[in-house]
């Protein structure tokens, strides 16, 4: 009895990680964060766009990352203008 082999999945475009998708577009790495598999055109990008961001995070946790800082750094300026 052979078992089947399961794809895995780019939690950030939903697409499979097959080679003849990832072959000519870098790859795939694990997101340092959510510990997923993605395509490295799924990284966040880093200083210049074409560069990733490391360590390598994904752009669906670098979007959560960014939005709970927000309200810390909108509360910062908050009291900066205030005073």
């Amino acid at each position: 009895m052979l078992l089947p082999i399961e794809p895995r999945y780019c939690k950030v475009c939903k697409q499979g990680l097959y080679r003849d998708k990832t072959m000519l577009r870098g790859g795939w790495s694990r997101c340092t964060v959510c510990d997923e598999f993605v395509h490295y055109s799924c990284l966040a990008s880093g200083k210049f766009s074409f560069l990733k961001a490391r360590p390598r995070v994904c752009k669906t946790c670098r979007a959560a990352q960014s939005n709970t800082q927000m309200p810390a750094s909108q509360a910062d300026s908050a009291v900066a203008v205030g005073s």
